[in-house]
C-alpha cells in the first residue's frame, strides 16, 4: 500500500506507464499531449514539450520579406498602439 496522498502506478512489458487522471486533469494533459522526459537525479520529470521549437532572432531575421521603405520608431509604435485599440475594441 502506498503512503497516503501519494499515486501509484506500474510499467508495463511494453515500457508504458499511465499517469493517474488526477495528475493528468490537474495538468490539463489531454489524450496525444506531448511530454518531455527529463532523466534527473530525484527521478523522472516529465513537462509539456514545448509547442514550437526554440529559436534565436537570427534564425528568423528577414524572414519575411518588407518592400518600401523603412519605418521609422514612432511608425511602428503608432502601429503597435493601434492594433492593441483594435484588439481591445473588440472584447
Amino acid at each position: 500500500m502506498s503512503a497516503p496522498g501519494k499515486l501509484t502506478t506500474t510499467v508495463s512489458t511494453k515500457g508504458q506507464v499511465i499517469l493517474p487522471s488526477a495528475i493528468r486533469q490537474r495538468r490539463g494533459w489531454d489524450p496525444g499531449t506531448r511530454l518531455v522526459v527529463e532523466d534527473t537525479p530525484e527521478g523522472v520529470l516529465l513537462k509539456p514539450a514545448p509547442a514550437f521549437a526554440e529559436t534565436r532572432p537570427e534564425d528568423v531575421f528577414a524572414s519575411l520579406r518588407y518592400r518600401g521603405r523603412p519605418k521609422t520608431l514612432e511608425e511602428m509604435d503608432a502601429g503597435v498602439l493601434a492594433e492593441a485599440h483594435r484588439r481591445h475594441a473588440r472584447d
